[in-house]
């Protein structure tokens, strides 16, 4: 199993899916669901976390709740690959306000962005304002999401 050649051992994978579960569940909790000591629960949690196996916790937001309820899918393509031009628009591109996520790619497209906004105006002014003004930028393509739900994940109960 490739995981385990990463230092990552079927007790590591069991904490992993639990966690991906319930992730605000105290270690207590977690361990009594693993039947495992609540101090081989933390150790491991530490342990996965020094070795970037855990690489944070991020709250998810409803953005339709916070006013954003349009989302979309926005195709970057670049007319030239220029190293800094290509850092400059990642650069830019993630710290864009309305940017859920930012791909960089390979295939037909260079990038995808993942936004919220408020309305189709305001999608429309991150595709004239914030993603055509780069130089590097040859083509966009817009694609509506009407609906998004997370996958199982690579940690999911099997």
């Amino acid at each position: 199993m490739i995981a385990e050649q990463h230092g990552v051992d079927a007790l590591d994978l069991r904490i992993l899916a639990a966690l991906s579960a319930q992730p605000d569940a105290p270690i207590k909790q977690l361990a009594a669901a693993l039947g495992i000591p609540a101090s081989t629960c933390a150790f491991r949690l530490r342990s996965l976390r020094s070795r970037g196996v855990i690489q944070g916790l991020r709250l998810q937001l409803d953005p339709a709740a916070l006013g954003c309820p349009v989302q979309a899918v926005i195709r970057v393509r670049l007319g030239n690959h220029s190293k800094t031009g290509v850092e400059a628009l990642f650069d830019a591109l993630e710290t864009t306000e309305g940017v859920l996520q930012v791909f960089h790619i390979a295939g037909a497209d260079d990038f995808l962005v993942h936004v919220a906004v408020a309305d189709a105006a305001a999608l429309r002014d991150i595709v004239l304002e914030r993603i055509t003004v780069h130089e590097v930028v040859r083509a966009t393509e817009t694609q509506l999401v009407f609906e998004r739900r997370d996958g199982a994940g690579i940690a999911a109960p099997r």
